[in-house]
């Protein structure tokens, strides 16, 4: 009897958390806020239970007294994750960060390292609610009315990945890093900004690799904007075609969404813009966009680490970026020329100094890395973190509407005065690999 009473609870609490999607977590020891759910330094992810940490090693309940949603928080000694079982959509997520007892400092980073918060300090003795804005994804295709019509042909790594798995899962990093209480609320009034791309956009689950995709969300204020980041390494636009991905997405735009393009590094394998077909297919891509409503952005592709022996960048990238440009002109939509703002980047950091914005590493600098880094397409967190902020700027500057939502974080970018290496904050996730990502 008792056996299946159990069975039968936990069958109702997997269906519920399934389903549900508003929850409130309050975290610390053993005292809780009525009409939370408690989680303590023991609450190892469960997906039948729906919650939980990943690793549960490392972590500690704090309770300093007082408050009890406040007064109590949970900490580590190394980076943890908290995940939730979650349907696909946008949420908006608050957190209570802070020690009535002392200071903290939380970097807070969602799925494959999208950045949210950087560097939240509290002084000893305050805590902060801060709210973030994101995006869940799974792999199946559905009708808007949820019938499923199909999947994503996810290559075999992306199912290790931190995202297409109905799980929201929360990276909370940084010196001092504690949690108070996570609240999370589906959000169906933010508009959504949705990424397609390769490797130089996709959100990079695995350290020293980055794209600009991935530091977007940063620079966005929550409960108006989320950033869904489609993009995947090694992607050509046939192939986000042929694997559907597009599918996924056009089925979830909306009226007043946007859509961000940048493909080029992968298709020029395939011959020049008119030979591989991309020009045709870039066009398509735009008119149906503006057939469902959505808001189309073209981006150039961003060059790659190629000097002349005047330190000026050699274009590597044929005719692609021109034929984004003359599309954005023949279809009247929007561009970020992100190709002539990297260039200025590049130059501007100059041969030797651009190598720190690039995957630019000595041997054993990482796991299973017996050799040197040295890598001209793909990007490091700051490197990311710098052509993020290009995009924005090309955002206020073309004067997009996206442009009011942009949040304080942003002040201002001028890519001939990149930001001071030594001065970018990004404490590495536990996620490590040496092996280059598909596409070049």
């Amino acid at each position: 009897m008792r056996k299946g009473l159990s069975f039968l609870i936990v069958f109702i609490c997997s269906f519920y958390f399934g389903q549900q999607t508003g929850f409130k977590f309050d975290f610390g020891g053993n005292r809780f806020e009525k009409g939370y759910i408690p989680v303590t330094s023991t609450s190892k992810f469960d997906k039948k239970v729906g919650y939980g940490f990943m690793d549960i090693s490392g972590l500690q309940s704090v309770d300093n007294g007082g408050n009890a949603l406040t007064g109590d928080f949970i900490t580590g000694n190394k980076p943890f994750y908290f995940s939730v079982v979650l349907p696909e959509g946008n949420y908006t997520v608050k957190l209570n960060l802070g020690d009535t007892e002392g200071v903290s400092e939380t970097t807070v980073r969602v799925e494959n390292r999208r950045l949210m918060l950087n560097e939240v300090r509290t002084p000893k003795g305050k805590t902060v609610e801060r709210a973030i804005t994101v995006h869940v994804k799974d792999s199946i295709i559905r009708k808007q009315d949820g019938t499923r019509i199909g999947t994503v042909k996810l290559k075999a790594r992306e199912r290790k990945y931190l995202h297409w798995d109905n799980l929201l899962t929360i990276e909370f990093n940084g010196k001092a890093p504690k949690v108070c209480s996570v609240i999370i609320q589906a959000d169906k009034i933010a508009k959504t900004v949705y990424l397609t791309g390769d490797s130089t956009v996709v959100d990079a689950q695995y350290e020293p690799w980055a794209s600009w995709g991935q530091m977007l969300p940063y620079f966005f204020v929550p409960y108006e904007v989320a950033i869904a980041n489609y993009a995947e390494s090694g992607e050509t636009l046939k192939a986000f075609e042929d694997r559907h991905r597009i599918d996924k997405v056009r089925t979830m735009i909306k009226p007043g969404d946007y859509l961000f393009i940048q493909f080029g590094h992968n298709d020029q394998k395939y011959g020049n813009s008119e030979k591989s077909g991309y020009r045709k297919r870039l066009k398509e891509w735009v008119e149906k966009a503006k057939q469902l409503g959505a808001i189309p952005v073209l981006v150039t592709s961003m060059n790659r680490r190629v000097f002349d022996g005047n330190n000026k960048i050699v274009n590597t990238l044929d005719d692609f970026p021109d034929a984004v440009r003359e599309i954005a002109r023949e279809e009247k939509a929007d561009l970020i020329d992100l190709n002539a703002l990297s260039k200025t980047l590049f130059e501007a950091l100059g041969p030797e100094a651009s190598k720190k914005a690039f995957v630019y590493y000595p041997a054993n600098s990482y796991p299973d890395q017996p050799a040197a880094l040295a890598d001209d397409t793909h990007f490091n967190a700051y490197g990311a973190y710098e052509l993020a902020k290009c995009v924005v700027k090309a955002i206020i500057d073309q004067n997009l509407p996206l442009k009011k939502y942009i949040s304080d974080q942003y002040q201002g970018f001028d890519p001939k005065r990149p930001d001071a290496v030594q001065d970018f904050y990004w404490p590495e996730s536990i996620y490590m690999e040496s092996l280059k990502p598909d596409g070049n």
